[in-house]
């Protein structure tokens, strides 16, 4: 299962450019992936593009906010939702981003709005804030899920749920990028199984007998 939106030949021009810059920034980058680039995988023309877009930045900046839009939906209907113990719902969460990478290409599985922060942090501002609004607002959404595992687990008051919530996505953004560097996807299923043993310690489960 790829994460982000999937081409919809049926959709709208602004619609298609969003979507296929999900699939050409990921793959080239963004400061590669030319508006050419975007219209021919969209299969629109340049002047669809400039009627929706002023500049490649506010492409970038409006593609940011597509893909947190479109993986919002994914994740909010994502099975880890479903266990009642909320230690269960925090592995569970993990135990999907696994999923999610498994047989496919960096491309399909590694983050756009990681992808362009990479590129954009300094030169365009703009891109910057849109894509930490899209990765910090998804770690805000386990903070719940995250605080209630710790109460559960009667785990140390000085460990901050918003911070934890956070590092799952340190960790998730680090390890595609390693997982890039290395062209092999293991890396980064490897980085989200450590990630899971840690946080089954934080929550004192052993890991031994836990159930992935």
């Amino acid at each position: 299962m790829s994460l982000g939106p999937t081409a919809n030949p049926g959709a709208g021009a602004r619609v298609r450019l969003l979507d296929a810059g999900v699939a050409v920034i990921r793959a080239k980058g963004l400061s590669a992936t030319t508006v050419d680039d975007l219209c021919t995988t969209a299969g629109v023309t340049k002047g669809a593009f400039f009627h929706h877009f002023d500049s490649k930045e506010a492409y970038a900046v409006a593609a940011a906010g597509h893909w947190s839009a479109t993986t919002s939906v994914l994740f909010a209907e994502a099975p880890y939702h479903d266990h009642a113990d909320p230690i269960d719902r925090v592995l569970g969460y993990l135990d999907f981003r696994a999923s999610l990478i498994a047989g496919l290409s960096a491309a399909e599985y590694s983050c756009l709005v990681g992808t362009m922060t990479q590129e954009a942090f300094d030169s365009s501002p703009a891109v910057r804030d849109a894509c930490g609004a899209s990765i910090l607002g998804h770690a805000a959404t386990l903070e719940a899920d995250i605080a209630d595992a710790l109460a559960s687990a009667g785990a140390v008051p000085e460990l901050d749920a918003a911070s934890l919530a956070r590092y799952t996505q340190v960790v998730l953004q680090g390890a595609f990028v390693v997982s890039k560097a290395a062209n092999d996807a293991d890396v980064a299923l490897d980085s989200v199984g450590h990630l899971r043993r840690y946080l089954e310690f934080v929550f004192r489960r052993d890991p031994a007998t836990s159930t992935p």
